[in-house]
């Protein structure tokens, strides 16, 4: 995916004002209008105007889209971070997966999941709900399990006096319901925008995404894990202790354990309603032969035990 430039395509600088991006995209706009302009590729330009416009005009898609693209040349391969957005507070205004056919794939892949609909207004002498905002926000695995309160910021991109962007930072103390899952939304209400007309102000939507783990997997309310093994726990059978965030379990290795299998514990996943389970990829490992007694070992089992690895190939 190819990284787009949206300030070189209207012609103005990254601090631009916002009266100025819109005197920048009135004036392209009748320059290559198909209706009346006379260059070859307008269509093409008006496309790639629309849309340098789509994000330069909103404060939200500006601030993030500046976020992303320090260092980027036009045309350089580009691929988002994950978790890129995490911490922005956007409204429900703007693009919706409809409008993809109308924008680019970097649009698309940048603003795709900032929420569908449109910004509606009072009419006079009528309330009128305010818009519901969302953000994404990042947990510890182990909060699904403890249920803890935490303190969260975000920034809900605005514009100042200038007309200039700007980040406003609010911190709120969000209490985690024990057994979120990834993907989950926590509603805070009247934590969205503000109400017009003195109507109510709106929700924060908050989905749920969890921390990289390095022993567990997440996979809706499943866990995934790789449990080492001795060769002869997987041979003959053991009963192996396993720490999870939510405390100890023991797990039972049938004998006659592979590498490659797979252990399902019911209900030690994700402890939501119902719960989780817990699959574990067994690995067995061998203990490396740098020890005399340690070659001579197995060097008897080579002797002694008639197995093939590699019989019916």
């Amino acid at each position: 995916m190819e990284f787009k430039d949206y300030y070189r395509t209207l012609g103005v600088s990254q601090n631009a004002s916002d009266e100025e991006i819109k005197k920048a995209f009135r004036k392209l706009a009748r320059k290559y209008h198909p209706d009346v302009s006379k260059e070859p590729d307008a269509e093409q330009k008006i496309r790639e105007i629309n849309e340098a416009y789509a994000v330069l005009s909103d404060p939200e898609k500006r601030a993030a889209y500046e976020q992303l693209g320090h260092g980027y040349q036009p045309g350089q391969e580009f691929r988002p971070p994950p978790g890129w957005d995490t911490g922005f507070e956007f409204s429900n205004r703007g693009f919706s997966s409809s409008d993809a056919a109308d924008y680019s794939d970097f649009f698309a892949e940048l603003f795709g999941h900032m929420g569908a609909g449109r910004a509606s207004h009072a009419h006079r002498g009528h309330a009128q709900r305010g818009e519901d905002h969302h953000a994404k926000v990042m947990l510890d695995l182990e909060d699904s399990f403890t249920g803890p309160t935490r303190q969260i910021s975000l920034r809900l991109p605005q514009l100042d006096a200038h007309g200039r962007v700007m980040l406003v930072n609010r911190t709120l103390n969000l209490k985690i319901p024990v057994g979120i899952f990834e993907g989950q939304i926590i509603r805070l209400a009247g934590q969205g925008g503000p109400g017009l007309g003195g109507g109510v102000s709106g929700d924060l939507l908050l989905e749920v995404h969890f921390n990289s783990d390095s022993r567990l997997r997440v996979e809706g309310r499943e866990l995934h894990r790789v449990l080492p093994v001795a060769p002869w726990e997987a041979a003959l059978g053991a009963v192996i202790p396993i720490r999870l965030p939510g405390g100890s379990i023991s797990v039972r290795l049938p004998p006659g354990s592979q590498s490659g299998r797979i252990l399902r514990v019911r209900g030690k996943g994700i402890p939501a309603n119902p719960p989780g389970d817990l699959l574990l990829e067994i690995q067995v490992l061998l203990p490396a032969a740098d020890t005399p007694r340690a070659k001579q070992i197995y060097e008897d089992m080579a002797r002694e035990l008639a197995f093939d690895p590699r019989r019916g190939e």
